[in-house]
């Protein structure tokens, strides 16, 4: 009787013990009430996956290319959405403008020639200026007086005005590898947008906003993910997505003798997009011209 007692005692203890231990869980499981049932201490300990290294002597061959992405295609879409943080996730100018604003990273002016997109530093307001935010004096009419008053307002950044993109790239072939490899050099956000005049909005007006230098972005980029449809829990960063070539985007200009001119400087509508591709064919082709069968 008295072992049938000391048993039955262990057993309610043990199982009182578990249901602490099971509500104390549950009770931290739940305490981030943004995320869900965990919270993703992954992500944020993140670290970008670290590069082959690659000797100038083992190159044999490269070339620069400048590449437009469109964010409205739908291929692109996990870098443009959302507009707002959700649930701990932005999207990638979101997170570009908060580094640059916590200075995490530096970001350059974008030139209007073609110049070193790394060589000029502007600073968080200066890349607001570019948004057109920041403070503004209007004339605006007093309904009390009826007079014309002079006004001042705040403008604010408009994200989903960023619906363009362009990186900076160079495909090289190493020899070490006999392979052709790509890396990412800058990242450039491009403003589409009307002026305030222009009530029917009938003149697009296109902007780049500024360069950032890809290897200084990558640390922050692989903390900050973008959301998997398909399964939440197995959702790509930013810079798995760009080293994965998780984008669609076509070539707008390669290193030339002619100062790095653009392809529009010198071809149009159907011509630029054949030149495009051409450019495209002869960098692929240029590894498989290598083999003999």
């Amino acid at each position: 009787m008295k072992t049938k007692v000391f048993f039955l005692l262990i057993f309610f203890t043990g199982f009182f013990c578990f249901g602490t231990v099971m509500g104390q869980s549950a009770e931290e499981m739940f305490k981030d009430r943004s995320g869900g049932a965990y919270a993703k201490k992954i992500t944020i300990e993140r670290k970008p996956a670290s590069l082959p290294g690659v000797r100038e002597a083992d190159v044999t061959w490269s070339k620069t290319v400048w590449r437009m992405i469109d964010l409205r295609e739908k291929r692109n879409q996990h870098l443009y959405f959302p507009t707002k943080e959700v649930q701990g996730r932005n999207s990638l100018i979101n997170v570009l403008l908060k580094g640059i604003k916590d200075n995490v990273f530096v970001s350059f002016e974008a030139p209007i020639q073609d110049e070193n997109e790394f060589s000029k530093p502007i600073s968080y307001d200066q890349v607001k200026a570019q948004f057109g935010a920041g403070s503004k004096t209007i004339n605006r009419r007093n309904f009390e007086t009826g007079q014309m008053e002079e006004v001042t307002i705040q403008q604010d950044i408009h994200i989903d005005e960023v619906k363009q993109l362009i990186i900076k790239e160079v495909w090289y072939f190493d020899k070490q590898k006999s392979t052709l490899q790509v890396r990412i050099l800058g990242i450039c956000p491009i403003r589409l947008y009307y002026r305030d005049e222009d009530k029917e909005q009938e003149d697009l007006q296109r902007k780049k906003l500024f360069w950032v230098w890809y290897p200084d972005v990558r640390p922050l980029l692989a903390k900050n993910e973008s959301l998997n449809p398909l399964n939440g829990a197995r959702s790509l960063s930013f810079d798995d997505l760009f080293l994965m070539r998780h984008f669609d985007g076509y070539i707008v200009k390669e290193e030339n003798v002619y100062d790095n001119r653009a392809i529009l400087d010198y071809a149009s509508y159907e011509y630029a997009s054949q030149e495009s591709e051409r450019i495209k064919s002869a960098i692929f082709n240029y590894e498989q011209d290598l083999w003999e069968y």
